[in-house]
């Protein structure tokens, strides 16, 4: 049984490695950003690689860690349309955020020398 990718932008990536980074990068964009509606929130993922494809998988995610009292919400009008969603951290969202960190950090300084050529 081979091992099945995703592709976004051209680039194949797992879809359980893409799924486990996804929510530790959303809760990262908003600790960065403090808040940040949808299509922000997929912009910035966007521009920093291929994490995401469009909103569609992001509002699901969004709704999660809403429901998991990660983030939380306000409304505001819009000038451009209808009024928007904004998503903010919690208290809990940004404990959760440093553990990705944290793990993220130790992951990363574990595996990068398994990686190279030259151990």
């Amino acid at each position: 049984m081979g091992i099945l990718f995703c592709m976004i932008e051209g680039h194949s990536i797992s879809p359980q490695l893409r799924k486990g980074l996804l929510d530790g990068c959303v809760l990262a964009v908003l600790d960065r950003e403090s808040e940040a509606y949808g299509l922000e929130i997929v912009a910035e993922l966007q521009k920093n690689g291929p994490l995401i494809g469009s909103e569609g998988t992001l509002y699901p995610l969004l709704a999660r860690l809403r429901r998991d009292g990660l983030v939380d919400t306000r409304w505001e009008p819009s000038s451009q349309g209808p009024a928007r969603r904004y998503y903010f951290l919690t208290a809990s969202g940004s404990a959760v955020l440093e553990k990705f960190a944290q793990d993220w950090a130790f992951l990363k300084a574990n595996i990068d020398p398994l990686m190279s050529k030259e151990n």
